[in-house]
């Protein structure tokens, strides 16, 4: 059985090098994640956002600190995202803090919390300043995340490439 510590550092270190296969076999099959800018996703899903996050990262730079736990299952990892937002252009270094499940040295759920006000700041400019607090923007943002998610799924397997 694999350590869950090993595990996760495997996870963050395959982020930092845009390793999106690495970071799927690091998650269980039924992985369950959810973010602000994505809300829930699950199973393949999620390995297929990491891949479309990371094909689209020119310039992603991944810092993340140790895993911590109390108890083996739960750990919590903060680690820094610095990259240029593709949208818009706009530079941005997001503070994530990670909650994970673990069970027998596999990811099988991972909750990604960061200032989504913040975030929406940098990534859409006066815009998400302005709205960045409201539920309507996170709503909107959610959508038009899932939207190229589901874009980029059907393209993928239309192209018979399998996730």
């Amino acid at each position: 059985m694999q350590d869950n510590k090993t595990t996760i550092e495997q996870f963050y270190q395959a982020f930092a090098n845009k390793n999106a296969a690495a970071m799927r076999a690091c998650y269980s099959e039924d992985i369950a994640f959810s973010d602000p800018a994505f809300g829930l996703l699950q199973g393949n899903e999620v390995g297929d956002m990491w891949e479309m996050l990371l094909s689209r990262a020119t310039d992603l730079v991944v810092e993340a600190q140790e895993p911590i736990t109390d108890d083996d299952e739960y750990y919590t990892v903060e680690w820094m995202a610095h990259y240029t937002f593709s949208a818009t252009g706009n530079k941005v270094h997001n503070k994530v803090k990670s909650y994970l499940r673990m069970r027998d040295g596999i990811i099988i759920e991972h909750s990604d919390a960061f200032h989504f006000h913040k975030w929406c700041s940098m990534a859409l400019g006066w815009k998400g300043w302005w709205l960045g607090w409201t539920g309507y923007m996170q709503k909107k943002v959610q959508n038009q995340s899932r939207k190229l998610l589901m874009k980029y799924r059907e393209k993928k397997y239309q192209d018979g490439r399998i996730g």
